[in-house]
């Protein structure tokens, strides 16, 4: 966690060499470092073009200062941003006198931290600024600005609202016994309980799409040598990302492509042939690739149409991740009748289509949905607890009985729905979300 009497300071753009450089300062000893080392406090939220000095005067750079004074800024503290020159020499020279003046190097993630603990963002907009910043697609984007704009908190706040007035008459019902089954059975109840079902249908719904935009889908291609597994990887990708040849055994190490199917983003892995194999470096290839297929969301298990599998080949699969079987080199050979899966020809894209089709619905996403906001498992995982627990109250109203359980379920479905804004939180959660951020935000 934060230690708001740190001053802290990170390089906010990329490592390596370009047009500019952005160091961020931000906390207690911000205004005494920029005096020190522009001589001078800046004006608030104007550009100042500014010598950044080193101990002995001498400049480090030249470039713009901007300053943000608490607590209208990012983090809710004192800020400033030095942009100059972007090599990683000048960078570090910055960002060594601003830690000679009191400051200290940032943890990841740790402006966005003070943000939320400074009550700037929310946790879900905290985390939609990494979603932004790591967004594979155009759409993901969008998602997660409308996160970070408070779309999804909103959606949150709303359905807590509802949860939390429901509760109140179920309240109001235990303090006056002789007239609960009435009040409970009158038609506002019922109804309250129709929205709040009809929201959470919405809001999953959006969620959903949401997380697939912003941590897309991991899919292993997988099978047997020569089935066309790098060829179904090249068609994926629209370019030659593996070598392909009548070899079997040519693929050897794993081969990564990322890729983009109508927004969604999706990491394909393409791995060795899966046989057994005397050779010690092909044997090793085989070994990654079971590993990634039991890490990965979905296996395509590819098959060669005029081979066919061997016996019982399809049945030793776990479906855990699921496995879909897609029956390649169609255009030498048709797959046997009555087959499952999908049948294609990497050569010629016969079937790819309904091959990315079949992507998208693994991933439960619909190209072009209106209102869909960046989520997170952590978030869908809250909202679907969140959702039980008001079905289970729903129940036991149904059933006229056992309201101080009514009442205590509809607590808890709050502070579930707390989990995902940050409202309910703790240090552990934090540490998690925060660590994965930028160092610089």
């Amino acid at each position: 966690m934060s230690d708001a009497s740190d001053t802290i300071v990170a390089a906010a753009t990329p490592p390596g060499r370009g047009g500019i450089g952005i160091v961020r300062i931000s906390g207690p000893a911000t205004r005494a470092i920029a005096k020190t080392m522009l001589g001078h406090v800046p004006q608030p939220r104007h550009a100042d073009t500014a010598v950044f000095a080193d101990r002995d005067g001498r400049a480090i750079d030249t470039g713009l200062a901007l300053f943000f004074p608490a607590p209208r800024s990012f983090t809710g503290e004192d800020v400033l941003e030095l942009h100059g020159h972007g090599g990683p020499v000048v960078m570090d020279l910055i960002i060594r006198r601003a830690i000679e003046l009191g400051a200290r190097p940032a943890r990841p993630g740790e402006f966005s931290e003070r943000a939320f603990l400074n009550d700037k963002i929310d946790l879900a907009q905290a985390e939609a600024i990494a979603d932004l910043i790591g967004a594979g697609s155009a759409q993901a984007a969008r998602a997660a600005l409308g996160t970070l704009a408070g779309e999804f908190s909103r959606e949150i706040t709303s359905l807590t609202t509802q949860i939390m007035e429901l509760r109140a008459f179920v309240e109001a019902a235990i303090d006056f016994p002789d007239e609960d089954i009435e009040f409970l059975d009158s038609p506002a109840v019922r109804g309250r309980l129709t929205d709040i079902s009809g929201r959470f249908e919405r809001i999953r719904r959006a969620a959903s799409q949401g997380r697939a935009l912003s941590e897309g889908l991991t899919v292993v291609i997988a099978g047997r040598p020569n089935a066309g597994k790098s060829s179904l990887l090249n068609a994926l990708a629209g370019h030659d990302a593996a070598i392909v040849t009548g070899i079997p055994g040519t693929t050897r190490d794993l081969l990564r492509e990322r890729i983009e199917i109508d927004g969604l983003p999706i990491h394909v892995i393409d791995t060795a042939g899966l046989r057994d194999s005397p050779d010690v470096i092909e044997e090793e290839g085989i070994r990654r690739a079971r590993a990634e297929m039991r890490r990965a969301d979905l296996v395509l298990y590819v098959i060669d149409s005029g081979a066919g599998p061997l016996q019982g080949e399809l049945e030793a699969l776990a479906n855990d991740p699921p496995v879909v079987a897609v029956w390649n080199k169609t255009d030498i050979a048709a797959p046997p009748a009555g087959h499952s899966g999908i049948a294609i020809s990497a050569l010629t894209g016969t079937g790819m289509p309904a091959l990315c089709e079949r992507l998208k619905t693994a991933a439960g996403y619909r190209a072009g949905d209106a209102g869909v906001f960046s989520a997170r498992r952590r978030h869908l995982d809250a909202l679907a607890r969140a959702e039980r627990l008001v079905q289970s109250a729903a129940a036991r109203l149904a059933e006229r009985a056992g309201f101080e359980l009514v009442a205590e379920e509809l607590r808890l479905a709050q502070q579930a729905l707390g989990e995902i804004t940050g409202e309910v939180t703790n240090e552990a959660l934090l540490g998690a979300i925060f660590s994965g951020f930028c160092i610089g935000k």
